[in-house]
């Protein structure tokens, strides 16, 4: 299986850290991967519809129109996507159709780096399957999401007693597309729970190209 990583944005969530561990991960299951630090990679549609998975991992910046409609186009047509934090759910503020592709968009993270829960809340799903809830140190995100996501787990927040989505999977189309608001840096992804759910929300993303035909 053919991945494609593309890492950038803003360096405080370091991009190329995170690229480099899912890339790690995603080669421990046999997938060719290819890095990137250019969003011209999604200029070429033909290309990316050769690959099995899409992990944008690039906060905030601007994508222009080519770049974006080579994107939304292979996942539209079967190619899964799949990222974390902010860099797949605060990507390109000003491309909605981007946010509506990824079901989501980061608003806030009320007090910065704290400790927080998270609940898992479909113990059947592969994704989540035989994961306990558990605790993070890191942003809790608040965020804008599609009442469509189908909801892995969850997070509450103190201050309002808000339960927010922090880990969801849903179809673009022929797409398959997984979101986790997990792993603001490197480091978030020790916790092996968090590490899981990239991984295989990863593993589940990509299937979609195959199951698409």
């Amino acid at each position: 299986m053919k991945a494609l990583i593309v890492y950038g944005g803003w360096d405080g969530h370091e991009p190329d850290k995170v690229a480099n561990i899912l890339a790690g991960k995603l080669r421990e299951h046999k997938f060719d991967v290819e890095l990137s630090d250019t969003l011209d990679s999604f200029r070429d549609l033909d290309k990316l519809l050769t690959l099995d998975l899409i992990v944008p991992e690039w906060t905030m910046g601007s994508i222009e129109n080519e770049q974006l409609a080579g994107l939304c186009g292979a996942v539209r047509q079967g190619v899964g996507m799949a990222g974390l934090h902010g860099g797949l759910g605060d990507s390109f503020r000003q491309a909605v159709d981007y946010q509506f592709m990824v079901g989501g968009q980061w608003v806030a993270h009320p007090g910065g780096v704290i400790d927080y829960r998270v609940h898992i809340v479909d113990h059947a799903d592969p994704v989540t399957a035989g994961l306990d809830h558990f605790a993070m140190h890191s942003e809790q995100y608040y965020m804008h999401v599609d009442p469509s996501n189908h909801v892995l787990a969850t997070t509450t927040f103190e201050f309002n007693g808000c339960t927010m989505p922090v880990a969801w999977k849903r179809m673009f189309e022929k797409g398959r597309v997984f979101y986790s608001s997990l792993g603001h840096v490197a480091s978030d992804l020790d916790v092996p729970e968090a590490l899981t759910i990239i991984t295989r929300g990863m593993l589940w993303a990509a299937e979609s190209r195959r199951l698409a035909g």
